[in-house]
């Protein structure tokens, strides 16, 4: 079991598993990588008050992955600590490979 797990490959883009951590005391993204959840982990240094955390995630992962915030949606979770986000026009080549370098690897 890896990481990769928690990216599915469609048509638009790339669907990505998040379990967000809102109100850290500094933003990480991301953070790990739960096994059981098949969710990559995230810190946000934000409170989820008025959608302020789910902006800086957007945000966040539009900075890790080099793509617009309009192209990061939020397709499922969106008052929970356990989303999902349509990274559309992402590769997922692309995407695996920043967070292999981004998350430390466990073995199978």
């Amino acid at each position: 079991m890896s990481f990769e797990d928690a990216l599915k490959k469609i048509d638009a883009g790339v669907i990505i598993d998040i379990e967000v951590t809102p109100g850290s005391k500094k933003l990480c993204i991301p953070s790990g990588y739960n096994l059981w959840r098949k969710r990559i982990e995230v810190r946000l240094s934000q409170n989820a008050q008025k959608g302020k955390a789910n902006e800086q995630l957007v945000t966040g992962l539009a900075d890790l992955f080099q793509l617009k915030s309009n192209d990061i949606s939020i397709v499922n979770g969106m008052h929970n600590s356990k989303k999902s986000l349509l990274l559309e026009n992402a590769e997922y080549d692309n995407i695996i490979s920043i967070l292999k370098g981004k998350l430390p690897q466990h073995p199978d």
